[in-house]
């Protein structure tokens, strides 16, 4: 150890902690947060104003970038040129800042990530904005520091007469915290700041209504409304942002065009990344990705394949793809001298009261030299008023310091006046400068006063800041770039699934299958049908009905219990394939069927849930309606839908409107029908009352059917595919509880009763069989019988195979159906029909 010096024990542990929170103010103060008045980092300020110390002005010549980083490097910012350099190259990005502080010549980069070029190449000056933070530098408006090495003074903040920190917002990462403030457009927060003047106690809503919400630099959409609002009011918030995009026909094909992409996204990345998913077939429907951008604008063309439905497509680009990302509003910048989260009434404050003292300092500073000019003057003044005197005592003075003092002392002048005497030119002597002299001073005067009169009342200092705000709209002000959408929010799974028809079946051993409609073609009256499914051995398809993809299902057992579905939810399936079993999709009990289905819509829609009812059937001729509401809130485990008696089970389940009429049909050929409204409505633990007396203990209900199409006419189909159709006046409306009136004529030919449907010309029926063997045709084929006559054959079958299910579709002159309304809800859209057969094996 060398003389003189000792050692120091200390704590390494107090050394580490004190070291590190030097280390981490330094950051936080000095590196990585933005001054709330300015809204800039000591690196910006130190690029702008070493420009301005340069001369790099909007209206001069652009100067190369290394000239500006080596001034401010040599005198301000000793940290590396690169973190200069790429400040200032981010200052003359337009997809960086809403509105440039610098205008760059030459590379500066692009939205694809390419770096700009290096410093030597390029060139930079002002943008005219950037004066308008710099007005009044020179004024002493702002508190100076010295730099590094204490050689120079730099401020410490800018005068800005633009609030930069909203326009332009700002990020970084600092130790412990981090800034993340998105920009806004200079107009509204030009008049919310003006709002805020006129009226201290203005709530963020009312701010809200001026500064409507984030405006980013690359437009696009802000998607929801939720997070700007949390962002304005506790400055913390997620923006979600959406891509702009249009659909556009390109080479004969559908395409989406994307002309605006979201904030800080990489172009090149985000269609490389959606290349990426289409080739892992996580997007389908793209056939190829183009980008047409050019010097015009941006320009993304994804060109679709022929069978592709375009909303869906760009639903999943947004769900999938950084065409729809978010931005996590952190509003933390520095107040005196500290970290501050804070909301949009905050940062205009700030603003303001940051505006306000520039005012006064400034109106502090041209007073002061007013009076000091008027002082001068008056001097000037007194000495042209006795000129010959004051040209002869200089005259007879040896030295400048004599006269001066001579002066003083004659006409008891101050130092100052007496000097600016003894420096006054010959020509000040002529009349006209006398003239001018005193009218300078009278204007002087009044200049005083009105300086003086600014710094004792605050509402002139308020006026002028909120004529230099409009000073600066008028200059600077433009239109919004990002619309708002404010009904959106989080992308929903529906809207990635097509909205389409589809047929749902079910086998008797219970697998479930959806499949498109179009997959099924009709034939007609008598043929043998197509092959529909492949069930396993000795299973066959038990309940068919057709819905769309976007319905809530709701499924009831033989033993009372309703879940809840959405139809997507179901898998799909070809017609040749045999599906999922249901145990696999909803809690079901073991020993527990599926019987009936119904599709609703939104059940969270409150005068739809309160309007409808489910009347429900049992086999052994029970009937109960409850209201839809009661099934609006199933459980995993499913709820009680009805309690079923022993040795009975739940057989059907339909959606009505309360005013429809009910007909129940029975195995041995019977029917009866009633007014729905002769059944009240019960809860969901009820039993129900008599809907049908049975003949026999051997017989069974086999179906029900409301009716409220009056027009509409009665089919029966019997289990060895016989069926035919009987006008509804055939059916006498009785009480609930009879026995009922003749539907078919059953015989050992036709076999025993398997459904009932009301059906008009405009339907088709599908039937199929236990087998597997579907047919589809059209109910305008079938000509109209009384109830009592056995009907027509409507399939073929071979052996012992029987009828499994019905159902009918609409039928249309295309291919694809529209799906019938069977409830008696005319806006639930499309009920559909499921149906049973008894079990007959």
């Amino acid at each position: 150890m060398a003389e003189g010096e000792k050692l120091i024990p200390i704590n390494i542990e107090d050394e580490m902690k004190s070291a590190y929170i030097d280390y981490s103010m330094s950051v936080i103060v000095s590196r990585a947060l933005p001054d709330v008045r300015d809204g800039m980092k000591p690196v910006h300020r130190r690029v702008l104003f070493g420009m301005h110390e340069l001369g790099v002005r909007a209206n001069s010549s652009h100067k190369k970038s290394a000239r500006i980083v080596g001034e401010v490097l040599g005198k301000y910012h000793p940290h590396g040129d690169s973190s200069v350099y790429d400040a200032m190259v981010r200052m003359a990005q337009d997809w960086s800042l809403r509105y440039m502080l610098v205008d760059g010549q030459g590379n500066f980069g692009s939205i694809d990530g390419d770096s700009p070029a290096a410093m030597r190449y390029t060139e930079a000056r002002m943008q005219k904005i950037s004066e308008e933070m710099l007005a009044d530098i020179d004024k002493e408006t702002v508190d100076h520091q010295l730099n590094f090495d204490d050689t120079l003074r730099e401020p410490t903040v800018l005068p800005t007469r633009v609030p930069g920190l909203l326009i332009n917002g700002a990020s970084g990462i600092a130790v412990g915290m981090a800034t993340n403030m998105p920009p806004h457009n200079l107009s509204e927060v030009v008049d919310g700041t003006i709002a805020y003047i006129d009226n201290n106690d203005i709530t963020i809503d009312e701010l809200m209504q001026h500064v409507k919400a984030p405006d980013f630099p690359t437009g696009g959409v802000i998607y929801g409304y939720e997070g700007v609002r949390d962002a304005f009011h506790t400055g913390r918030g997620r923006v979600v942002m959406r891509g702009k995009a249009h659909f556009e026909e390109v080479d004969g094909r559908e395409a989406i065009v994307v002309s605006e992409i979201p904030y800080q996204v990489n172009k090149a990345n985000m269609i490389k990344k959606t290349a990426d998913l289409v080739n892992d077939k996580k997007i389908e429907g793209i056939s190829n990705i183009r980008d047409e951008s050019d010097r015009k604008g941006m320009r993304i063309v994804y060109l679709l394949k022929r069978d592709a439905i375009p909303n869906i497509v760009l639903n999943m680009l947004y769900k999938y793809t950084e065409l729809q990302s978010s931005f996590s509003v952190n509003n933390i910048a520095l107040v005196n001298g500290r970290p501050q989260l804070l909301n949009l009434k905050d940062l205009i404050h700030y603003f303001v009261d940051h505006r306000h003292e520039v005012v006064t300092r400034r109106t502090e500073y041209l007073l002061r030299k007013a009076e000091e000019r008027a002082h001068i003057l008056e001097g000037l003044i007194i000495a042209s008023d006795n000129i010959d005197e004051v040209i002869a005592l200089i005259r007879a003075s040896a030295n400048a310091e004599e006269a001066r003092a001579k002066l003083m002392e004659t006409f008891e002048l101050s130092e100052i006046q007496a000097k600016a005497i003894v420096e006054m030119r010959l020509r000040q002597l002529t009349g006209l400068e006398q003239d001018k002299l005193r009218t300078e001073y009278e204007e002087l005067m009044k200049t005083i006063e009105d300086y003086k009169d600014i710094l004792a009342r605050k509402e002139r200092r308020m006026s002028i800041i909120k004529d230099e705000l409009n000073e600066v709209r008028e200059k600077f002000g433009d239109e919004r770039r990002s619309q708002i959408e404010y009904s959106g929010g989080d992308v929903s799974i529906t809207d990635l699934i097509p909205d389409e028809k589809v047929v749902i079946t079910i086998s008797h051993a219970g697998y479930i299958k959806r499949t498109s409609l179009t997959e099924y073609r009709k034939q007609n009256r008598g043929g043998v049908g197509q092959k529909a499914s492949s069930t396993r051995n000795e299973d066959f398809l038990e309940h068919l009905f057709v819905g769309t993809n976007h319905q809530y299902m709701l499924f009831f057992t033989q033993k009372g219990k309703c879940f809840w579905m959405r139809v997507f939810e179901i898998p799909e399936g070809s017609k040749q394939s045999k599906g999922r079993a249901i145990q696999n999709l909803i809690n079901i009990e073991l020993d527990d069927k599926v019987k009936a289905f119904i599709c609703t819509q939104d059940l969270k829609d409150e005068e739809y849930i309160n309007s409808h009812y489910v009347i429900m059937a049992t086999k052994k001729g029970q009937v109960k309606k409850t209201p839809l509401e009661q099934y609006s809130r199933p459980r995993t485990n499913g709820i009680n839908a009805i309690t079923v008696r022993e040795g009975d089970e739940l057989l059907e389940a339909k959606l009505t409107t309360g005013d429809s009429q009910v007909m129940l049909a029975v195995k041995s050929g019977k029917a009866i029908r009633f007014e729905e409204e002769k059944t009240r409505p019960m809860g969901r633990n009820a039993s129900g009352v008599r809907g049908i007396t049975l003949g026999s203990e051997t017989d069974e209900v086999v179906g029900m059917i409301a009716i409220n199409d009056q027009e509409s006419n009665v089919l029966v189909v019997s289990e060895r595919g016989y069926g035919k159709r009987s006008d509804l006046e055939d059916y006498r409306i009785t009480n609930r509880g009879g026995k009922g009136v003749k539907t078919i004529n059953v015989t050992e030919k036709t076999g025993n009763l398997v459904a009932i449907k009301n059906v008009t010309d405009a339907d088709d029926l599908m039937i199929i069989n236990r087998s597997g063997i579907a047919i589809r045709l059209a109910v305008e084929d079938l000509r109209v019988m009384g109830r009592a006559t056995q009907g027509v054959r409507l399939i073929n079958l071979k052996d012992d195979d029987a009828i499994a299910a019905v159902a009918k579709v609409i039928h249309d002159d295309e291919d694809v159906e529209d799906l019938d309304d069977e409830s008696t809800n005319e806006e639930s859209g499309s009920e559909t029909t499921s149906e049973n057969t008894e079990n007959n094996e």
